[in-house]
This record gives C-alpha cells, sequence and structure tokens, in this order.
C-alpha cells in the first residue's frame, strides 16, 4: 500500500523523469552594453602599417542556454555610419559608397543560426551581412562566465575574425592602399534585461 504523505512527491518525481525539463533552467538572456563593449577594426596601410578604426554604434542581444547551448543566439546590429578612425574626412570618406555606403547600407548585421559549447566558450555560425551582401560565416565567442554586479547580471565575450572586403562587394578601386583583408575584433558584454 502506498504511503499517502509520500505519493505527491513519488508523482512529482516521477513526471520529472519522464519529461526530463520539469526543472530545467530558462535561457539566460542579455541586452549589449554599449558602455562596457567595443567592436573594432584594423586594415593595412599601403602594406606598411595599421589604421584602427571603431564602430560607436551596436546593438545586440544574447540568449544563452547553459543545458543545451544547440538552443543558445547570438544577434548583433552595428550602425555603419558610426565608423570612427579619429579622422573626420577619413570616416566622411569610409561612408561613400566605394567603401561601406552607408545610405545604401546603414547595418552590419550578425545573426546565429547555429550554436556548440566549445572549450573556454562558443563556436558560432550566423548569417554575417555587410554592403548588402550576407555570407555564413563561424566565429569563436570565448568567454560566457556570467557574474551578477549591483544586481544585474552579466555575461562577457570576445571573438577576432578576419574578412576580405572583395567577399562583399566593396568597390575593386578602393582594394589597394587599404588592404583587402580587415581583422575586426569584438569585446561584448551583455546585461540581463
Amino acid at each position: 500500500m502506498l504511503n499517502s504523505r509520500l505519493f505527491p512527491c513519488n508523482v512529482l518525481l516521477l513526471m520529472t523523469l519522464i519529461s526530463g525539463t520539469a526543472f530545467a533552467a530558462p535561457a539566460e538572456e542579455y541586452v549589449y552594453d554599449l558602455v562596457h563593449s567595443s567592436v573594432s577594426f584594423k586594415a593595412r596601410h599601403l602594406d606598411i602599417s595599421w589604421i584602427h578604426g571603431r564602430f560607436n554604434e551596436v546593438d545586440g542581444k544574447f540568449s544563452i542556454d547553459r543545458e543545451d547551448p544547440s538552443k543558445s543566439s547570438f544577434q548583433l546590429t552595428i550602425k555603419a555610419d558610426s565608423v570612427d578612425t579619429a579622422n573626420a574626412a577619413r570616416d566622411e570618406h569610409l561612408r561613400q559608397p566605394d567603401y561601406f555606403d552607408t545610405k545604401q547600407f546603414p547595418t552590419i548585421e550578425f545573426r546565429s543560426t547555429k550554436v556548440k559549447a566549445i572549450d573556454g566558450g562558443y563556436e558560432v555560425t550566423g548569417d554575417f551581412t555587410m554592403h548588402g551582401v550576407t555570407r555564413s560565416i563561424t566565429i569563436e565567442l570565448m568567454g560566457g562566465k556570467a557574474i551578477e554586479s549591483r544586481g544585474v547580471r552579466r555575461v562577457g565575450f570576445s571573438t577576432e575574425l578576419r574578412l576580405k572586403r572583395s567577399d562583399y562587394k566593396f568597390d575593386p578601386k578602393a582594394i589597394g592602399p587599404i588592404g583587402d583583408e580587415a581583422i575586426v575584433i569584438i569585446d561584448c558584454e551583455g546585461m540581463s534585461q
């Protein structure tokens, strides 16, 4: 005969074992913290030095499922006309049609399509759109440690990737003095919503 006091607990345990999800932790939701993050880049100039720059207006969000990383997602949107190389004339040139063409293509975007856990972070494949061209790329987002600071949960990631401007239909005449390849460095911190 079943002990009536234990029966509710036994039913709950059985339901948990069957469903496997009764106590699953929800995905962690974060928004990009512009104050504690940066998207910067560098490109070769005349093949003798590097020009450095950054984008000042970036937005994004991350959903991290630590129990099933494949359900995680990462999104980043960069306002192309926020390009800043500490030289106003050059920045204005970079906004023109032979470079970013920011009037026609106002944003640079990344949307993940596949996420898997790796040692020290996540391997993220996604659609990267720049200058009207979308290509699938895979990046390694290193980090993912979450902490709580002043009542706000935070998580941080960093990555570095190499992109060829010729893959994104930049004006070929503009490739030469400034090298085809650019190195993009992303250090981002997300904060809970």
